[in-house]
């Protein structure tokens, strides 16, 4: 029987045993990490260069796409090094890293998200109020809280997880070091007290959510009465994308970490992983900027600067 201070290593899923599959696994993973590179780092340079997108939503917009470039760097570059290379192994510090890293920027993620509702709320349905309610100050510090709220969960979690004996080997049936599969290794009754602060945490996600769904039943509410169809068009083009994904994110989040072990599985926990891992990173950048002019004007202004810098 080993405990926490004998493993050195944790195993992680492989997908399959076949070499060419493998391999087709770094690229396919290769490709949608680049994608995500590119996208978010897109969005963090338009909005960054771009005066006219120094505005509450877009500051927030650029964390989004920072925590996005954190998340998705945390998990995919791992297993792809894994597939490439035909191995497994991960050491216990870099899992522990995985771990509180992964949970940092995914309690970030939420938070952040929680506060672009409000934004929208406070822009849609009280205007008057907005240069005082989000001036810059205050947009600074909720960011702060976001991210140090993300920093302080992790540190807590990922403390008490790895101080937990571990005495049912050291397989992960995951492709990261994912908190609830690590408890599973576990075999003392103290990661009881871990599980309570999953549950507990959970219950405050989805606080986060319901303020947001109540947010946005106001937000809908106020659009419905704006007399201009344009207006309408604009109002919704700016939060349907933003509930859309919230929802996504939340609920896949939420499900991987409280589903009943009696209909977990390795193929449902690794599809359930790579929707809340790999899409949100990937698509959230176009979700916010297909349908947002001002951003796909930055976005053209951007690339014919490359483009005319190449030429010179």
């Amino acid at each position: 029987m080993s405990n926490s201070s004998s493993v050195t290593q944790f195993l992680l899923l492989t997908f399959t045993d076949t070499r060419e599959l493998q391999l087709l696994h770094f690229w396919l993973f290769l490709g949608i990490y680049l994608a995500a590179l590119l996208a978010n780092g897109l969005i963090i340079t338009a909005i960054a260069c771009d005066h006219r997108l120094h505005t509450p939503m877009y500051f927030f917009l650029l964390n989004l796409s920072l925590i996005d470039l954190g998340s998705i760097s945390t998990t995919v570059p791992k297993a792809m090094a894994n597939s490439l290379w035909d191995t497994r192994a991960i050491s216990y510090a870099g899992c522990a890293a995985q771990v509180f890293l992964f949970l940092f920027l995914i309690t970030a993620e939420i938070s952040l998200l929680t506060i672009m509702a409000y934004d929208r709320y406070v822009a849609i349905c009280k205007p008057l109020h907005y240069g005082t309610l989000l001036g810059s100050r205050a947009c600074v510090h909720m960011a702060a809280a976001a991210w140090g709220t993300g920093f302080l969960y992790a540190l807590v979690h990922t403390a008490n997880t790895f101080s937990l004996p571990l005495c049912q080997g050291n397989a992960v049936d995951q492709f990261f070091c994912e908190l609830p599969l690590i408890l599973k290794l576990s075999c003392s009754d103290s990661y009881l007290r871990e599980v309570g602060l999953i549950v507990f945490s959970a219950c405050l996600v989805f606080g986060c959510f319901v303020f947001i769904v109540l947010s946005y039943v106001r937000i809908f509410r106020a659009v419905l009465r704006i007399p201009s169809e344009q207006g309408r068009h604009k109002a919704f083009s700016m939060c349907l994308p933003h509930l859309a994904v919230v929802s996504l994110f939340v609920s896949t989040a939420v499900f991987a970490h409280l589903k009943p072990p009696s209909i977990s599985s390795p193929l449902l926990d690794v599809m359930v992983a790579v929707v809340y891992t790999l899409v949100p990173p990937t698509l959230n950048p176009l979700i916010y900027s297909m349908r947002n002019q001002e951003l796909k004007y930055a976005l053209r202004t951007l690339m014919a600067r490359c483009v005319s810098a190449a030429r010179d």
